[in-house]
């Protein structure tokens, strides 16, 4: 019966072209509006490690101002002073913890004739790699007792590794960054995490570092901070009182996968803090934080605003296409309606008729949804194209295979959904009525 159903559906397609053709346009435009905005919010809301998101914090402590929160009504921080990342990390050391900063360096290549150039860095402890889930191509991480010995050693993207060693195993190498000798004990695999979850001070979409080194080396170098600093709190002195004042500048992470690690950690923090307050630090209530991925993408509103406002209006004009696709079916069902009379009175039932329409209009919506898959490609390409200078834009205009299926799928149901009052229209045609005119 389906195979009935499907040849009736075509031959009705191919009686009406036109009017066909305007339908599964009208169709694929509101398909290619919709999903290329669907698309980018996929890509902006996506979970970035959704094997840990429920597992990895970010922690917060407030040692801002008595006077004032450090964001209304009540927010502490989002980055910790350099004494209380380490006092954590140190402290808190049943618990993997990550402490990091973005920072830069400038990179001397290995062949002489070629000239230095500047890379993003970051400084951060060991655990940052199998933390994140952080892949390798070559070698690993460095250890621990790196980061307590200040060793000169650093990582690598695949990127950078292609474009200083020609992609060859680079691990034992030597690389010079500002007059420094660094040995190479890893190259990272492709990685790109979307948005950059470890880091939402700076960009959210920007691509990884290029290199990693410890956290310890950068801290002994004085390797400035390319990220935010906030201070409440005025100081005096070079370095060594940066890292005494109440500035923020550090990402603190910490893995907690059970509700009981959590426990735990949350009241090693209150001690923490209790115990700095006795020190004169901490001058407002407790006021501590742990946010898993998802939340702290959530508060720090990495899908902006504009974002959802525009995905309200691509599906408002699908729905307007939807209102002209019934508009179009229900003029061509009044058109045969004589045709249908005639079926009806040789003994055709409405299930019959229903069934009928219902899968024509299941084949415009697939042909609309194919359409609509190239209109969103076009659409991408535009905003591509329009922010041509926005290199992390890129990151966000990619259709992956479950966008094209989404795609198919909401065009097949959105024609059967506008199909369905000119179908009815369709099955409760009165023979009687039309045949008396014959």
């Amino acid at each position: 019966m389906f195979r009935y159903y499907l040849k009736l559906g075509l031959l009705s397609i191919r009686s009406n072209a036109a009017l066909s053709a305007l339908m599964v346009a009208a169709i694929g435009i509101g398909i290619g509006a919709c999903m290329t905005i669907v698309t980018i919010y996929h890509v902006m809301s996506g979970n970035p490690i959704p094997e840990k998101s429920s597992s990895l914090y970010v922690v917060q402590i407030d040692n801002w101002s008595p006077d004032e929160p450090y964001d209304e009504p009540n927010e502490p921080p989002p980055q910790s002073t350099y004494l209380d990342a380490t006092n954590l990390y140190s402290k808190g050391d049943e618990f993997r913890q990550v402490v990091s900063y973005k920072s830069s360096r400038v990179v001397q290549p290995p062949d002489a004739a070629e000239l230095p150039f500047e890379v993003s860095s970051r400084a951060t402890t060991f655990a940052f790699f199998p933390m994140f889930s952080v892949p390798f191509q070559y070698g690993s991480g460095w250890d621990t007792a790196a980061d307590t010995n200040q060793e000169r050693v650093v990582v690598l993207t695949q990127a950078l590794n292609e474009r200083l060693f020609g992609g060859e195993n680079s691990v034992g190498e030597q690389l010079s960054l500002n007059g420094e000798t660094y040995r190479i004990v890893g190259v990272l695999n492709e990685w790109l995490p979307t948005p950059k979850f470890y880091d939402l001070n700076n960009n959210y979409y920007e691509e990884p570092e290029e290199i990693y080194l410890p956290f310890s080396v950068a801290v002994a170098g004085e390797h400035d901070s390319v990220g935010n600093i906030n201070c409440w709190k005025p100081f005096e002195g070079g370095y060594d009182a940066f890292l005494a004042s109440e500035c923020v500048w550090v990402q603190t992470w910490v893995e907690l996968p059970t509700r009981d690690d959590k426990a735990r950690y949350e009241q090693f923090l209150a001690s923490y803090v209790e115990e700095q307050k006795t020190f004169g630090r901490f001058p407002r209530p407790l006021n501590n934080r742990l946010s898993d991925v998802l939340e702290w993408m959530d508060i720090n509103h990495v899908v902006d605003d504009d974002v959802s406002v525009l995905l309200g209006l691509a599906f408002l004009f699908l729905i307007v296409c939807l209102l002209n696709t019934a508009g179009l079916l229900l003029a061509k069902v009044m058109r045969r309606t004589k045709d249908i009379s005639l079926r009806r009175a040789l003994g055709a039932s409405k299930r019959t008729l229903f069934g009928q329409y219902i899968i024509e209009a299941g084949i415009i919506g697939v042909a609309g949804g194919v359409l609509g898959i190239a209109m969103t490609w076009l659409g991408l390409r535009g905003i591509e194209h329009i922010f041509t200078g926005m290199d992390f834009v890129q990151r966000l205009v990619v259709m992956d295979w479950s966008m094209v299926m989404l795609a198919v799928v909401l065009a097949l149901v959105s024609a059967i959904a506008a199909a369905l009052y000119p179908t009815w229209r369709a099955a409760n045609v009165t023979p009687a009525s039309q045949l008396r005119i014959q």
